[in-house]
């Protein structure tokens, strides 16, 4: 339904090929205290997916919240 209302046909796969070459990665960084940092980042679309993302109305995070049960027992009580 998105992608009939964009204006952008019914050809799904398409759409989910060029979307799927966003990704995201965790940064790791060690602290002083033997614990770490850790970020997840999103990577930047190139101009036609940036353009893809406008038609569909999707805004993509610059960071991403990582799940509690991916944080290491030290995160958690920090």
């Amino acid at each position: 339904m998105w992608q009939q209302r964009a204006g952008l046909g019914n050809s799904p796969r398409t759409i989910l090929e060029e979307l799927a070459r966003i990704q995201s990665n965790d940064v790791v960084l060690p602290t002083t205290t033997h614990g770490q940092i850790r970020l997840r980042c999103v990577t930047q679309p190139d101009p036609a997916q940036a353009a893809l993302l406008d038609r569909l109305g999707i805004v993509l995070p610059k960071r991403m919240r990582l799940a509690e049960q991916e944080l290491p027992p030290l995160m958690l009580t920090a």
